[in-house]
């Protein structure tokens, strides 16, 4: 059984707990090798074994036997770890699949990302036969209403649509027993508190509540305080992570040469497929429209927030079925994005905070990729001070990465300064 902060006296105190479980997650993660060994019911057992799962992840080695237990639990990890079975493989032994009413509500922050768990929790399902409803913007709501009105058991979706459904008392929750908030943090980045807050008021009291991020700012971990009964956590420490599964550098460029410098980083490692974080939209757009005209290829493409919708989907599936070799993204959007075959991440922008790094970097060395992910950030001169935040973050000193032949940017030479002495004539 795992090491809870519980047991080590520190139930609703979230401050150093990351220290505390790394040893306790290291002795768990070490000692379980089988997914029999974490309670899992047979049906559940031949249903995994059926799909291909051979070794639970370390998110799912910690926080399966938790989420058993109906216990309100936290689990710190990023996409792409396997956090989506940690949470619906529990889910799926408390559900009654007799019942034809909402036991279940999972909500993510983006469309992408919703779609991408319904269609893992569908397949995690298989075999019993759970109904399930997808409540997200973009799409027709008069399915959705109809999956509802037909005893789906679980939602999947974004707490916009969720919060349309309830309004329109199409979707309603007096029979809940489990809610999941899934990439946590982003939810309440892109403005979603007040839907996610009216909507866990509308749960019944008597309900297991899960919760999982990729970090642990202030905001999240006041919602877990707030809406959440004593919570045990399990900290699959991002940084520690990123560390083990992807090869960081930082590379030092003037402003005016990040483009050349962009080419020359391409050219040397022929990315299987790569996305460039940029901080704005503006600065995505035009950056794509540079590398389409100057590389003369049709399979680089750009994804930020004032993309429509039906764009946004294409891209995505071009990206997945391996049809683009290129992306240009900026963070909102580029945090849904869940693919095995990214192997390179270039943030031609440093992000602006030390966790959309961590987030950035996490769309490479996933846990569905054989492969070890590469991530290489520009910085400028002035930038100095954020690379070393984001290496306090992450709790390792970033390697510095060369490209031969190329002069990223430009030495500067200190002005000499005359020195004269006290009294003496000047010339």
């Amino acid at each position: 059984m795992p090491i809870l902060l519980s047991q080590c006296g520190i139930t609703n105190d979230f401050i150093g707990w990351r220290k505390i479980l790394e040893f306790a997650l290291d002795v768990l993660t070490e000692a379980i090798s089988t997914f029999a060994q974490l309670g899992l019911s047979a049906p559940t057992l031949r249903t995994i074994t059926k799909i291909g799962y051979e070794k639970p992840s370390p998110i799912q080695a910690a926080f399966i036997p938790i989420a058993l237990t109906g216990r309100d639990c936290i689990g710190q990890a990023r996409t792409g770890t396997g956090k989506t079975a940690a949470f619906m493989l529990p889910a799926l032994e408390r559900l009654d699949v007799s019942m034809n009413r909402v036991q279940l509500l999972v909500m993510a922050p983006t469309r992408e990302l919703s779609e991408q768990v319904y269609a893992e929790s569908k397949k995690l399902s298989v075999a019993s036969k759970l109904k399930f409803a997808l409540a997200v913007g973009g799409r027709p709501i008069g399915k959705q209403i109809d999956d509802l009105s037909g005893g789906a058991q679980a939602v999947i979706g974004t707490p916009g649509r969720v919060i349309d459904l309830l309004r329109r008392q199409h979707l309603r929750l007096n029979d809940l027993k489990i809610v999941v908030l899934d990439e946590a943090d982003r939810m309440l980045d892109i403005g979603f508190r007040p839907d996610i807050e009216r909507i866990l008021k509308s749960c019944p009291t008597e309900r297991q509540t899960m919760l999982l991020s990729a970090t642990m700012p202030p905001p999240v971990e006041k919602l877990a305080q707030r809406y959440m009964i004593k919570p045990e956590m399990v900290d699959l420490s991002e940084d520690r992570v990123v560390v083990d599964t992807i090869e960081q550098f930082y590379i030092t460029v003037d402003e005016d040469r990040k483009r050349a410098l962009l080419l020359r980083v391409l050219a040397k490692e022929k990315p299987k497929q790569a996305i460039v974080f940029t901080r704005t939209k503006r600065g995505a757009d035009a950056l794509h429209a540079e590398f389409t005209k100057r590389l003369r290829s049709n399979r680089i493409a750009a994804i930020h927030g004032d993309l429509p919708q039906r764009k946004r989907d294409q891209v995505i599936k071009a990206l997945r079925a391996g049809e683009l070799r290129l992306l240009i993204a900026t963070d909102v959007v580029g945090r849904g994005i869940d693919i095995s075959g990214i192997s390179h991440i270039i943030n031609y922008d440093i992000p602006e905070y030390c966790d959309d790094y961590v987030h950035r970097v996490g769309r490479t060395g996933r846990m569905s990729s054989d492969e070890t992910g590469r991530a290489i950030t520009f910085v400028t001169l002035q930038q100095g001070g954020e690379l070393t935040n984001i290496e306090k973050r992450i709790n390792t000193v970033l390697p510095e990465y060369k490209v031969d032949h190329f002069e990223a940017f430009r030495t500067r030479e200190r002005p000499q300064r005359t020195i004269r002495k006290f009294g003496a004539a000047s010339e």
